[in-house]
């Protein structure tokens, strides 16, 4: 299992620098300077959010058989899709309404990240 979730997290961040390449160079003379920033915005989190589905990766592979590191994987994955997906389309489509599956990925997102700080308690994981 850890190898798709560092297979997912590879493939969100390789997308995410292609992302915030096309928006930075693509996009800039078309969108206004408030519509940018929402496409900025759902590069910044898919960019570190694919680093937090690497992190589980490697985290899983201490820990194969945990439930807690499986559901954050799936749920920081849809949370990428989710968040970043609809910022991306509400700043390229400028449809208001796309905002309001935003908040869906952001609780995915804190659910994820919630179901980490778990596996770390009852872990009893150790910062270097």
């Amino acid at each position: 299992m850890q190898s798709i979730f560092l297979l997912l997290g590879a493939l969100s961040a390789l997308t995410g620098v292609g992302m915030g390449a096309f928006g930075a160079h693509g996009l800039k003379a078309i969108l206004s300077p408030e519509l940018l920033a929402v496409y900025q915005t759902g590069v910044t989190y898919q960019m570190w959010h694919a680093l937090g589905l690497i992190a589980i990766a490697l985290l899983h592979q201490q820990a194969a058989g945990s439930s807690l590191l499986r559901w954050a994987g799936w749920l920081m994955f849809l949370g990428i899709l989710l968040f970043s997906g609809s910022l991306y389309l509400l700043a390229l489509l400028n449809q208001k309404w796309l905002g309001m599956i935003t908040p869906i990925g952001g609780i995915s997102f804190l659910t994820a990240w919630s179901l980490i700080a778990v596996f770390a308690a009852k872990n009893n994981i150790k910062t270097i």
